[in-house]
């Protein structure tokens, strides 16, 4: 692993953290300026977010809810770009869950782009 595959991968680690942990204030570190998320809802594209700040709201906005729960199934780096596949879950049942990836862009040690996708 290189030396930056490491640090994207620590900042990967630290990023899915915060969701785990319900600590949305974790993230304000992590996001640069510049950034560009395309979410995984609504169908075909996802919704786009551009800039820091648009970035920050929506990813605290999850974080922050307590009823979400993300498990990881593997973070994985090469350089400055990374993979966090996960499971969410939002209730008991079997139904009540879906997975997914985000592919990942880390520069400067700031995530500048995240790009999520489902199983549907």
């Amino acid at each position: 692993m290189t030396t930056d595959s490491k640090a994207t991968r620590e900042i990967l680690e630290r990023f899915n953290g915060a969701f785990q942990k319900h600590r949305p204030e974790d993230l304000d570190d992590l996001i640069g300026e510049g950034c560009v998320l395309e979410n995984t809802a609504p169908a075909p594209d996802g919704a786009r977010y551009e800039g820091r700040q648009a970035c920050l709201d929506f990813w605290k906005g999850i974080a922050s809810s307590a009823n979400l729960v993300f498990k990881d199934e593997e973070i994985s780096a090469l350089g400055d770009r990374g993979i966090i596949r996960w499971e969410l879950r939002w209730g008991e049942n079997e139904a009540d869950r879906v997975r997914g990836v985000n592919i990942m862009r880390v520069r400067d040690g700031k995530i500048v782009e995240g790009l999520g996708y489902v199983k549907g």
